[in-house]
């Protein structure tokens, strides 16, 4: 195997965290949504928390993404 095609498979390999990071990305706003409807005045302490989750899931993208890069370009 070339090692160019290794990187290609490695690099993909790397970018398969980015289908669970749009699935926990989905479920974090889905539940932010459901439960600031059913209790509107608890939207001041559910807003944050809802954010400071979505932050940390794009992390690991952002993380997945860069590991992908380092393969392809190193």
């Amino acid at each position: 195997m070339d090692l160019a095609s290794a990187k290609m498979i490695g690099a993909g390999l790397a970018v398969i965290a980015l289908a669970g990071v749009g699935v926990g990305i989905g479920n974090i706003f889905a539940s932010l949504i459901s439960s600031i409807s059913r209790n509107p005045a608890a939207r001041a302490q559910v807003f944050p928390l809802g954010m400071l989750g979505f932050a940390l899931t794009e992390a690991v993208a952002l993380f997945a993404l860069l590991i992908s890069f380092l393969i392809l370009f190193t």
